[in-house]
């Protein structure tokens, strides 16, 4: 079987956690598949940073003349070529890993697509009415036209069926893998580069887009500031996009400039280690599709902190310490003082393996024959 991946969306260090997905999952076909072939979709501005997945004998890439920072112009090339281009691959399947799923021009081919969430319903004000509009299209065409449509947690399984009922007979949790790199940064590195001590900041690894609930965490940082007389433990923020001129007032307005540090993108090696050197990590975020790393923190054997709010308890199995009230400060500061008293356990969270996940598509793209 050739399996066609669409990898024109991706830009990379840019598209976050749906990126790290798509490149572990492929990190898992090209180890762990040895009767499939992977068509690497990519575009002429992205193909460069998948050029090292070639040298598996499984895979290779197919260059597409359009490129990835184009979202506009992408999205038509996609819906116009991308299935012709299937065809003269000899593609049997057509992954896309993300929820827009281009038009089929006749050719049968089947396509499996991920929807991550549906986010744009349960906040719509975070949108515009025009990418609210795209987003609701795309959706129910993927739910309508996939041969099959995968999602990262039972909780955003049940959201899809609850808005699109037809999708009920082709859908699957298939959850995200979660790998380790096997790379390791030195923390002399991290310390000298942002400035900070080996225990002695709290860890948080988000955008700053309104659902992930920053605000709290600042606010809280602040409280926490005026509780220990103006000494509070720092708090590192690893992430890109978001809201960064009104995250820059609102740390000068509580206070807290030097309270916080960002350390902007950072390598999976980097932020591996800084979870190692945390004392606590913590996940504010009020909506996810799955929600990495807090799985990963706690597979360092860190203490979390975090929201109960949509697919999180499912993932973390209930082994985090939870809030019940997101937007609660005085909360926050009470749980993150109790996740400090208590004793730190690696929790291994095996059923997002990488080889587990890899076999589960493979066997899902099978399954359609």
């Amino acid at each position: 079987m050739r399996v066609g991946i669409d990898l024109l969306w991706v830009r990379p260090g840019i598209c976050g956690g749906t990126e790290s997905f798509i490149r572990s999952l492929m990190n898992g076909f090209a180890l762990y598949d040895e009767k499939n072939e992977y068509v690497l979709f990519t575009a002429s501005d992205n193909g460069y940073s998948f050029q090292s997945y070639a040298e598996y004998p499984n895979m290779r890439l197919a260059h597409c003349p359009v490129p990835c920072a184009g979202q506009p112009k992408r999205i038509l090339w996609e819906n116009l070529h991308l299935d012709k281009a299937a065809v003269r691959e000899g593609v049997d399947v057509m992954f896309i890993p993300v929820y827009s799923k281009p038009l089929s021009r006749g050719s049968r081919i089947p396509y499996v697509s991920v929807i991550h969430d549906l986010q744009a319903l349960h906040y719509p004000q975070y949108f515009s009415r025009v990418r609210r509009l795209f987003l609701k299209r795309s959706w129910r065409f993927t739910c309508r036209t996939a041969a099959l449509v995968v999602t990262d947690s039972d909780f955003c399984k049940e959201d899809l069926i609850r808005h699109y009922p037809f999708v009920k007979e082709k859908i699957q949790t298939i959850y995200v893998p979660i790998a380790e790199t096997g790379e390791k940064a030195d923390f002399g590195d991290i310390e000298r580069k942002f400035g900070v001590r080996s225990g002695e900041y709290y860890y948080c690894v988000s955008s700053m887009l309104p659902h992930k609930n920053l605000d709290t965490v600042l606010k809280t940082m602040a409280a926490l500031k005026n509780r220990r007389s103006g000494k509070p433990v720092r708090l590192v923020l690893s992430g890109v996009g978001g809201r960064q001129r009104e995250f820059q007032e609102l740390l000068e307005e509580l206070e807290i400039s030097d309270c916080v540090v960002q350390t902007g993108y950072v390598s999976d090696a980097e932020r591996d280690c800084l979870y190692e050197n945390c004392r606590l990590f913590l996940f504010p975020s009020v909506f996810e599709g799955f929600g990495m790393p807090p799985v990963e923190a706690m597979r360092k054997g860190k203490n979390v902190v975090m929201t109960k709010e949509s697919c999180l308890p499912e993932v973390t199995e209930g082994k985090a310490v939870y809030v019940d009230d997101p937007y609660c400060v005085e909360e926050w500061v009470g749980k993150i003082e109790l996740a400090e008293n208590m004793p730190g356990k690696v929790e291994k969270f095996e059923k997002y393996g990488l080889q587990s996940i890899a076999e589960q598509y493979i066997r899902a793209f099978a399954d359609l024959f």
